[in-house]
């Protein structure tokens, strides 16, 4: 396989698209002067508590209101709070008031009328390992399905934790050398001693931690040894992008290439701009005829199954639709990943009188999730034949990425 991640300018935007040869498997739209607050860390102020839904509102900028939840488990780092003796930083307390000051960070963007939601339980991420304050045990991605490898690096990182933090090995870490992962634990240790200790000191509404763009995350999360080449033809984010891997992921900084041919862009190259076209119109062909018709909705989102062709002069109708259902179990979760659809899922496929037909259809489409990096759950089926699936949310879908220009032909927000 030929993986690459190609980043490349369009207008105002950051498109950064990772190919499987040339075709397409997932895709994110950032403006070029980032303006995401998801993940940054802030000192907030207490505005508002509404005990009956054990909520507060915090304001983490002029105006900027978030939804605190105080029903998760919290451990908040506050500010203006008395020292004890010996310590050198300010107490945690468990319950707070109005007017408080702590440190929080943004767990989900504001979504239309919904404000943004923030956690005081800070979560630092790295390629290999994740820092999660509040927590104090280790974690190992479940994706990492090795037993004496899940044990390896769990002894690797105990040591680390507190009774502050603890450390969640991700999915990247699988085989990779200690050392490795120790000096990102290290670094990741301090980055959030850093924002700890002198980040109640600042000034309410500071910005303590500002997550990366969205193109360096994408190599930072990308699982690195599947991945052959980092590629752009844009000059300054070719040079941050060199920083970024000489400074956090030295070992892949010989995957980076400039491109330049003066003769075809890059994104002309890839078909960019075409295949993000194709990805937010809701009609799917697959090769049998049939056809899937995906619709997001506010809530949740529909993909319809239909026979279309396949079915034309087949005599094995059953047969025809257990192929049909395969073939779009596999179209489905790979256009799950490339439109960023998250939250709830339902899919009506084609009836089936079988069972076995329904159970094989379950199996072969748990298969094709397990290789969603994004967790992606396969419920149930219901009695009306319904299949329910869940995807934690990353990011927007793809269709709330656009913007006016960025794709011809499109119309940013629908779909």
């Amino acid at each position: 396989m030929n993986h690459k991640l190609i980043i490349t300018r369009n207008n105002d935007t950051i498109i950064s698209a990772l190919y499987d040869g040339m075709e397409m498997i997932q895709v994110s739209i950032n403006p070029a002067e980032e303006d995401t607050i998801l993940g940054n860390i802030y000192l907030g102020k207490v505005k508002n508590i509404i005990k009956n839904i054990n909520a507060a509102f915090i304001e983490i900028a002029d105006g900027k209101m978030c939804y605190y939840s105080m029903s998760e488990k919290q451990s908040p780092i506050m500010a203006n709070q008395p020292v004890s003796e010996g310590e050198d930083r300010p107490k945690k307390e468990s319950k707070i008031k109005i007017g408080d000051e702590l440190i929080v960070q943004v767990t989900k963007e504001d979504i239309k009328t919904k404000a943004p939601v923030v956690s005081s339980n800070i979560n630092l991420t790295g390629k290999f390992i994740a820092l999660t304050h509040g927590k104090s045990s280790v974690g190992v991605s479940t994706k990492i399905e090795d037993p004496k490898e899940r044990q390896r690096l769990r002894s690797i990182v105990k040591p680390y934790t507190t009774k502050e933090y603890g450390l969640i090995v991700r999915t990247n870490a699988a085989y990779i050398q200690d050392e490795l992962i120790i000096k990102e634990i290290n670094n990741l240790i301090d980055l959030y001693n850093n924002i700890r200790t002198y980040g109640v000191h600042k000034s309410r509404y500071s910005l303590l931690y500002r997550t990366p763009p969205g193109y360096i995350c994408d190599i930072r999360d990308g699982y690195s040894e599947h991945l052959d080449e980092f590629v752009t033809d844009d000059e300054e984010l070719y040079e941050n992008m060199k920083e970024y891997l000489i400074q956090h992921q030295p070992e892949d900084k010989d995957k980076l290439r400039l491109y330049k041919d003066p003769a075809i862009s890059l994104s002309s190259l890839y078909g960019v701009l075409e295949k993000i076209n194709d990805a937010i119109k809701p009609k799917v062909w697959l090769k049998s005829g049939g056809t899937l018709v995906i619709q997001p909705t506010e809530a949740l989102t529909v993909i319809d199954v239909n026979t279309g062709k396949a079915i034309s002069g087949k005599k094995k109708v059953q047969e025809t639709f257990l192929k049909v259902n395969l073939e779009a179990a596999k179209e489905i979760a790979k256009q799950l990943r490339l439109r960023n659809l998250s939250g709830i899922i339902i899919i009506d496929f084609i009836d089936m009188d079988l069972q076995k037909n329904k159970d094989l259809l379950m199996e072969e489409l748990q298969e094709h999730f397990k290789k969603d990096p994004i967790k992606t759950t396969l419920v149930d089926m219901t009695a009306l034949g319904l299949v329910e699936v869940t995807r934690k949310k990353q990011r927007k879908p793809l269709h709330e990425q656009l913007v006016p220009g960025t794709v011809p032909g499109t119309v940013p927000g629908t779909n």
